[in-house]
């Protein structure tokens, strides 16, 4: 017996189509979002941010790699992380496949975190990713956009995170948390885990000037978490209640 409403062909295809117009509404409305996003005045970046690539030391010029814009995806990967983190890992698994679109439209997709550039490359080849992934190990770039924070930041409620300041979250007691298992699966405790934060930024190169025209963080990354949209069209969506993280990497499920 079906636990959810049934109902004829017809029925239906009438909620249906009431749902399509929903639907058009919605995506008008994300038209009209992309449009807002692209008219944000550009912020000229004049700081000499460096980076260790697999190519050497990179300039965020040089991460262009020859196009006029870059999309950097911030991937919680610090210092003393001995992986990557799982929300990131699924999110790369999504954009993995379409970086080579994107450098074919003059738009350079690149990865950036702070572990140090051997641990990034090993994960890379553990993933069986090949998007370029830089280290801002030596750098403030991941701190100045946001996704980097220090103990006494977070502990003095100092540290910014999606444009509001943030002392989120505190350790958990419970070591057998959801919340302690996303910083244990990267070796590392809740409280070092914390201190690096998801997002995604843009940046356009004019003239030779590097600007920042775009941010986005927390739920502002669902759109580009590419399992999601599939799963909200699914018959039971996200279907996450009390179940807690339900994701791993991709190669930690059991065939």
């Amino acid at each position: 017996m079906a636990t959810h409403r049934t109902g004829t062909r017809e029925e239906w295809r009438a909620a249906r189509l009431a749902l399509l117009e929903a639907e058009k509404a919605h995506t008008r409305r994300g038209d009209e979002l992309a449009t807002q996003r692209q008219a944000l005045p550009w912020v000229r970046i004049d700081k000499p941010y460096r980076f260790d690539t697999d190519a050497g030391s990179a300039t965020l010029r040089d991460l262009f790699d020859g196009r006029s814009q870059l999309v950097v995806y911030h991937f919680m990967f610090g210092p003393d992380f001995t992986a990557g983190c799982p929300s990131c890992s699924a999110i790369a698994d999504g954009f993995n496949g379409f970086a080579a679109h994107l450098a074919n439209h003059d738009v350079n997709l690149c990865v950036v975190s702070r572990g140090p550039l051997e641990k990034l490359q090993a994960y890379k080849r553990r993933m069986g990713w090949s998007f370029p992934w830089a280290s801002s190990f030596h750098s403030d770039f991941n701190r100045d956009f946001g996704v980097a924070h220090t103990e006494e930041d977070l502990r003095t409620g100092h540290a910014e995170y999606n444009f509001r300041a943030t002392n989120w979250p505190p350790p958990p007691v419970d070591p057998a948390s959801p919340l302690a298992w996303f910083a244990s699966s990267a070796g590392t405790d809740w409280a070092t885990f914390t201190r690096e934060r998801p997002g995604m930024s843009a940046f356009v190169l004019e003239d030779g000037v590097v600007y920042h025209t775009y941010s986005s963080y927390a739920r502002g990354l669902d759109a580009l978490w590419g399992m999601y949209q599939w799963l909200d069209r699914a018959p039971l969506g996200r279907n996450e209640k009390g179940t807690g993280p339900w994701w791993r990497r991709h190669d930690e499920y059991r065939r």
